[in-house]
């Protein structure tokens, strides 16, 4: 055979090789179960469960049948999140609002008893544990918040304060009863754990609104309420301006009368202190008194323009045509020039 012929021949061989490894590693691949320490793992053998690994100390490398005869089932042990959409409720006083909550969850980790077994067999998978936890909690918030006036669930006692040390809101009180609830089970039914092998971590009201039809005549009304208190509280402003105004105003024309009082005392002081000092004045030489005024006189009334009408026996124009009287007697009283060596009488 040529060298042509042989090589199909080696090809078909060492496919058939490959294949017949892989058919042999198939099974001891799938009896390999790795846990990983965030699962929890079901090992089934025909169908029954033959081995649980559920708790720290099973993280890590076992082994189970090959498949078809075993199988691995895998669930997620961490905390889940459940948020499921609001839903109108009606409170007692027939009001509807919208009320939104949260649920974390996970597949309980007993010590006791396996409760991955129960969880597979009541729910098998977390999207039917999430709607069954989702149903539980409509029905225990549309009971509870049922018994509620909306007046009594939205009740606040200070909004500008938050809430007392010791003291908890009608929010959180609400919260805690469908933990509870959720948890413990109702009088007539088995716990959560018991039942479906669920641990609550936290369940909580996250959110309370109205509906969209209801929500702006909502906000109308506030917004009424709002400005009321808005109104009330101007005319009480505009009432204690008035009378601060007022109060401002009295003590203003107090303290100007006051001051006017005294300008007018003190103006008069002044002007009797000033009379009295021109009456000394004039007393000490009343002649040049008399010049003094003649003289501001014509200050005042003479300039450029002016014309004076006077009578000859005008003091005025005496002055004007005589010169000032103290002048005038001392042109008298000077000796007069000598006249051939003798002084004239």
């Amino acid at each position: 055979m040529t060298n042509d012929q042989l090589q199909p021949a080696t090809w078909r061989r060492s496919i058939f090789v490959v294949a017949l490894v892989g058919v042999a590693l198939l099974p001891a691949m799938s009896s390999i179960v790795q846990v990983d320490e965030t699962e929890l793992v079901l090992v089934e053998r025909l169908g029954h469960i033959s081995a649980v690994y559920d708790r720290p100390e099973d993280r890590g490398l076992h082994f189970k049948w090959p498949w078809p005869i075993g199988a691995a089932r895998r669930f997620d042990a961490r905390v889940q999140l459940l948020d499921p959409p609001g839903r109108e409720i009606f409170t007692r006083d027939k009001k509807n609002i919208t009320v939104e909550t949260f649920v974390c969850w996970r597949i309980a980790q007993s010590d006791a008893n396996h409760s991955a077994i129960t969880f597979f067999k009541a729910l098998g998978s977390h999207e039917v544990a999430a709607e069954r936890l989702a149903n539980k909690v409509r029905s225990i918030v549309a009971t509870r918040v049922g018994q509620l006036e909306l007046s009594n669930l939205l009740r606040v006692g200070d909004p500008e304060a938050g809430p007392a040390e010791n003291q908890t809101g009608v929010l959180e009180d609400l919260s805690r009863e469908i933990r509870e609830q959720l948890q413990h089970g109702r009088a007539d039914g088995e716990p959560l754990l018991e039942e479906l092998g669920i641990e609550i971590v936290d369940a909580r009201i996250k959110r309370i609104n109205f509906p969209l039809g209801n929500q702006q005549a909502v906000f109308e009304r506030m917004k009424s309420e709002r400005q009321k208190i808005a109104d009330r509280y101007r005319s009480a402003g505009l009432a204690e301006s008035t009378v601060i105004r007022s109060r401002a105003d009295r003590q203003s024309a107090e303290l100007i009368a006051k001051a006017d009082a005294d300008a007018e005392r003190i103006r008069g002081e002044a002007e009797a202190e000033s009379t009295a000092i021109l009456n000394q004045a004039h007393a000490a030489d009343p002649e040049f008194y008399r010049t003094m005024r003649t003289l501001d006189a014509y200050r005042t009334i003479l300039n450029d323009k002016t014309t004076l009408v006077l009578s000859a026996s005008s003091n005025m124009l005496k002055m004007l045509t005589d010169g000032v009287p103290g002048e005038v007697n001392s042109s008298e009283t000077k000796p007069k020039p000598a006249v051939n060596g003798a002084t004239a009488p």
